[in-house]
């Protein structure tokens, strides 16, 4: 489907979040036509603290908005788990200047609302970028020639490709594969709180874990260190369903009953939280399924353990610019160039995310055994095992 200029090319996103804005970026900057379709009012993100990494950053810059970002973040000063049953340091990753000169980036918190900012702030400026909110896509169709989504409302719209960035619960990806997601059972409780209302003796420039019995809790700086993002995680007694809603301190106090004080500190800081139940999929080896691709969390949804999710999404954007770029705007053979590129690497990423959940909440002697995995490991040798992921760039990104 190669397009006699690439002015001639139009294409439809559906999803405004972090992964479809860096995706209207990333296609914009090379000249095609983007149709941007979000459901909710608003261009904007809800949500608390993100976590980036060099890999991240690295894509952020490929975008043109590194510096953006890195003005609206926090740089730690390392990494730290901690024993939330009896307050003793698991283990420190130091981010310090070693890790940048290894990675080629630094390790940074930013509050969600701040990145997705960042990004657009760069997409508004293109001519090329229309935007539809209050559109909620129900239909997908192929004709052969064009691609047409339908929103609730009847209205149409039309390209020569979609691109369906519309998260966990894709519409998109419904019509495509028609998989279920596969709820963890984990609920994840967000809340961000002023410096002064955190406890005075963990306001820490880090982004810590406690890492507890079926739970644990994180707590990092946000917006110049006045604000801490704090996130506490647990395996329900419940029937969870994939969701987000108001959430319940007395819910919250009820999982934490086996950690020590200092981080217990924490569950009574916010005023209010919002409670996540949590899901991802299993991997799928086919994002492209005629001329609509997936991107991001509709692509690849993955639970928290590996602070991934946006950063695979903003991979995923820069990856597909530099198909398209390789293939000489030529789509069909872009996204399956862009789908050989990012398949294994988001799987391993998912999986990942899975087996690190179950570390964190090890009990009993498996909890030992995770606090031993940790005792005397050198900053080079946490650095080795995360090389094949900190270590992404633009520049090597395609599997060619």
């Amino acid at each position: 489907m190669r397009a006699q200029n690439k002015k001639d090319l139009s294409i439809i996103i559906v999803g405004g979040g972090l992964g479809g804005m860096a995706a209207a970026l990333a296609l914009s900057r090379l000249g095609i036509k983007i149709k941007l379709l979000e459901q909710s009012a608003q261009i904007g993100e809800i949500g608390a603290g993100v976590q980036l990494a060099p890999n991240a950053f690295a894509a952020l810059d490929a975008l043109g908005i590194g510096q953006n970002a890195r003005n609206r973040a926090v740089f730690t000063e390392r990494l730290v788990m901690m024993d939330a049953v009896d307050g003793k340091e698991v283990g420190t990753f130091p981010v310090d200047q070693r890790f940048r000169d290894r990675f080629g980036n630094p390790y940074a918190v930013i509050h969600r609302a701040d990145l997705h900012t960042a990004i657009y702030e760069a997409v508004a400026q293109s001519p090329l970028i229309e935007f539809f909110t209050s559109t909620h896509v129900t239909g997908l169709i192929e004709d052969g020639k064009q691609v047409t989504v339908i929103d609730s409302k009847g209205h149409r719209f039309s390209g020569d490709a979609v691109i369906g960035c519309d998260g966990v619960k894709s519409v998109i990806r419904d019509k495509l594969i028609g998989d279920a997601a596969r709820v963890s059972g984990h609920v994840v409780y967000r809340a961000v709180v002023p410096v002064d209302e955190m406890p005075a003796d963990l306001r820490w420039n880090e982004a810590a874990i406690w890492v507890g019995p079926n739970c644990h809790l994180v707590h990092y700086p946000l917006r110049g260190g006045q604000q801490f993002n704090l996130v506490v995680t647990f395996h329900s007694r419940e029937q969870e369903v994939w969701g987000v809603r108001e959430g319940s301190k007395e819910e919250v106090l009820s999982y934490f009953q086996g950690i020590c004080d200092r981080p217990r500190q924490l569950l009574d800081a916010p005023k209010s939280w919002k409670r996540w139940s949590t899901a991802d999929r299993d991997p799928i080896g086919n994002w492209v399924h005629g001329r609509t691709v997936l991107l991001g969390d509709a692509a690849h949804p993955m639970l928290q353990y590996l602070a991934q999710g946006a950063c695979m999404a903003i991979e995923d954007a820069v990856t597909l610019g530099e198909a398209v770029k390789y293939c000489d705007y030529d789509l069909d053979a872009a996204f399956k160039l862009y789908e050989k590129s990012r398949v294994t690497r988001t799987a391993r990423t998912v999986l990942s995310a899975r087996e690190m959940g179950r570390i964190y909440h090890a009990k009993g002697v498996e909890r030992l055994v995770r606090n031993s995995l940790w005792k005397d490991r050198t900053p080079e040798q946490f650095y080795d095992a995360l090389q094949w992921l900190y270590g992404w760039t633009a520049a090597s990104c395609l599997d060619i």
